[in-house]
């Protein structure tokens, strides 16, 4: 610092933290990264005491969520997080997680139902299939676990007796203990027969991963061998993932009638904007299609780099949605590593 004269008294910065993975220090360090990197860092309170809040997350929930708000004053940010290094790494770079192995959603307030379960995962060894209604965790009603602490909570232990109802046949009960899970972020695809001896492309994408990534040219040069300019992408329950999977995505779909032209633009705060703001352009791959139509199934689970792709390709061909609105995520997230190797990580 310099800078002028003055009688006043100086006080002395606080003493450095000893322990960089402590929760003081994760705290000092959630709070400057914010202030120098979060979207909305000019809505952030000029004076934040971090002794005020008991963990990093606390932190985080409370700035993200009591200054940055929308016109109607719901929060901007429902997606800021912190979490371990090592498990964000084996998610999208592996492809692995440990759970109980299925993804669900309410179909109505009291229809809580499964929508994927995935192959050689505790659930789908214990007989959860898609479709099957939870009735049950550990004996208590779903009404009394959602009157309570909620599902999160309650799904958050190592070991549950789940109780489930299936589409045909009677209730019954299995207990499952988390374990590694591995996704395949590309269950299905195949070339559907149309009229007039038209080849529709069908793909199923679960989330965007980078183990996706070498199943794209094997797909995709399928596509081209059968002369497939109609895809349908299924992205119903995919809520997102990576952007440079997207990219990828985008290329293969979009890469032939679109090439050098925008796939999206990407725009930081104001203080980091002129270093980091960019733009994507469509690139050209061999097995890029000729497309002509996309349609993209879509839920309120669809999200992120689902609506990236899906609107990055609309001004390039006829994109048509069926289902549901979509989530509504048009922000991503960096990944800042907390020093002092605390195998945590800030997004």
């Amino acid at each position: 610092g310099g800078g002028g004269g003055g009688g006043g008294a100086i006080t002395s910065p606080p003493p450095p933290v000893s322990d960089p993975c402590s929760v003081t220090a994760q705290k000092e360090v959630v709070l400057e990264q914010m202030q120098l990197w979060y979207l909305w860092n000019n809505r952030l309170p000029a004076n934040v005491d971090i002794d005020n809040y008991g963990t990093p997350r606390d932190l985080i929930d409370s700035l993200s969520t009591v200054r940055a708000t929308d016109a109607s004053g719901n929060p901007v940010d429902r997606f800021s997080s912190i979490g371990s290094l090592t498990s964000d790494q084996q998610f999208f770079g592996e492809g692995k997680f440990e759970g109980f192995g299925f993804s669900s959603r309410f179909a109505s307030a009291d229809n809580w139902r499964l929508s994927r379960v995935f192959v050689d995962s505790p659930a789908g060894r214990g007989g959860l299939e898609r479709g099957q209604t939870f009735v049950a965790l550990d004996g208590r009603t779903i009404a009394e676990i959602e009157a309570a602490e909620g599902i999160g909570a309650a799904l958050d232990k190592d070991t549950i007796e789940f109780t489930m109802r299936p589409v045909a046949g009677p209730d019954f009960s299995v207990t499952l203990t988390r374990d590694i899970v591995t996704i395949d972020p590309l269950p299905q695809w195949r070339i559907i027969d149309g009229s007039g001896g038209r080849k529709i492309g069908y793909l199923e994408f679960a989330t965007f991963i980078s183990t996706a990534e070498p199943g794209f040219e094997e797909i995709f040069a399928e596509f081209n061998a059968q002369n497939v300019t109609e895809v349908i992408v299924d992205l119903r329950y995919n809520g997102g993932g990576l952007v440079r999977t997207a990219e990828l995505l985008g290329d293969y779909l979009g890469g032939r009638i679109a090439t050098s032209r925008v796939f999206s633009s990407t725009e930081f705060n104001a203080d980091r904007a002129p270093e980091n703001n960019s733009q994507r352009f469509f690139s050209l791959f061999g097995n890029s299609l000729n497309l002509t139509d996309l349609v993209v199934i879509a839920t309120r689970g669809t999200a992120s780099a689902s609506e990236l792709v899906t609107n990055g390709l609309d001004p390039h061909t006829r994109v048509t949605i069926v289902g549901t609105n979509t989530f509504g995520k048009p922000v991503g997230q960096i990944g800042l590593e907390l020093p002092g190797g605390c195998d945590i990580l800030l997004r």
